[in-house]
């Protein structure tokens, strides 16, 4: 008889955080095969990184701080909602 998921993850959520950190890993990876192969991802990645490394060149687009986002964000969550 197969073991259902609900079961699985009761059990999963018994082991210690390390266990349970190494189980994730392992089933994430076990899905990177499922949706795209390595190279093609690659590819993308590095489509991406070019397209973003000269929006910056141009001045497309402005670097900005994680502080100052950080800020922001705190700032539009302490905002009074109409």
């Amino acid at each position: 008889m197969a073991v259902l998921p609900e079961e699985l993850l009761e059990q999963a959520l018994e082991l210690s955080p390390t266990d349970r950190a190494e189980l994730a890993s392992g089933l994430l990876a076990s899905l990177d095969g499922d949706f795209a192969d390595g190279a093609e991802v690659e590819r993308l990645w590095t489509e991406e990184t070019e397209r973003r490394a000269s929006q910056i060149a141009s001045g497309e687009v402005r670097l900005t701080t994680w502080e100052h986002m950080a800020g922001r964000v705190d700032r539009l969550r302490s905002a009074p909602t109409e």
